[in-house]
């Protein structure tokens, strides 16, 4: 699983690398794939369920599962980018946001929050923990700032298959759930919103949006509780 968190790394810096005003999500796509093709992964994404691309990528108000396709990147936008590889049969999974040209400091706190609500969260991924801890961790973050967070579309276990049981919700209360041991992996994704929790999915079945049309932030890693506290899994 580290072999595919590396992999996933390596993805989201090509993309982030690539993303700019004028770039189509479809040439993302197309970055995301040289960098399996060239470490000999697979996509864990590509196929799954029908989806037909190896990365989402969900801009403004478009919360998760974007399709990669025309849509030209704009200065002043955010997009959500989220990348999984598989090595060996073992997978990784992880997502980012980041702004595209000038964006505005309202946009760029929400980004930063999210990012802070999923570092909170990590680090309560610890042996003897119980499992809400971590979405108890997330919610206060984003409560603090006066942001919502998204209850459809949540975390989860992650190992031979991308989604496994149990899931990782990112709301409390915390103290429930199984206890946290050493040797469980999970993917902790906290997706936050600016406005209201409400979410809307789009005609092409797969793009989740805010129902009120705010933006969303989301963040992710793939991280394993280890003796010595958490390892991130996706990080370079």
């Amino acid at each position: 699983m580290r072999r595919a968190g590396r992999v996933v790394a390596e993805m989201h810096e090509r993309t982030r690398q690539a993303a700019r005003p004028g770039v189509t999500t479809a040439q993302l796509d197309r970055v995301a794939r040289e960098v399996l093709e060239r470490r000999n992964a697979r996509s864990n994404f590509l196929n799954y369920h029908g989806f037909p691309a190896v990365i989402c990528t969900s801009p403004n108000d478009m919360i998760v599962h974007g399709i990669p396709g025309d849509y030209v990147l704009q200065d002043g936008d955010i997009v959500s980018i989220d990348c999984g590889a598989i090595i060996e049969g073992y997978h990784g999974d992880a997502a980012f946001t980041m702004p595209i040209g000038s964006v505005d400091a309202a946009a760029l706190r929400l980004i930063e929050v999210t990012e802070q609500s999923l570092w909170m969260g990590i680090a309560q991924m610890v042996d003897g923990r119980r499992l809400t801890d971590i979405g108890a961790a997330v919610e206060a973050v984003a409560d603090a700032a006066g942001y919502s967070v998204v209850r459809e579309y949540v975390g989860h276990a992650i190992g031979t298959a991308m989604h496994e049981e149990p899931q990782v919700p990112n709301y409390g209360p915390g103290g429930k759930g199984p206890k946290l041991r050493p040797g469980m992996v999970f993917a902790v994704e906290p997706m936050i919103n600016m406005g209201g929790a409400g979410t809307r999915v789009l005609d092409d079945g797969w793009s989740v949006v805010t129902a009120d049309g705010s933006l969303s932030a989301h963040a992710e890693h793939t991280i394993a509780i280890t003796d010595n506290g958490p390892e991130v899994l996706t990080l370079p």
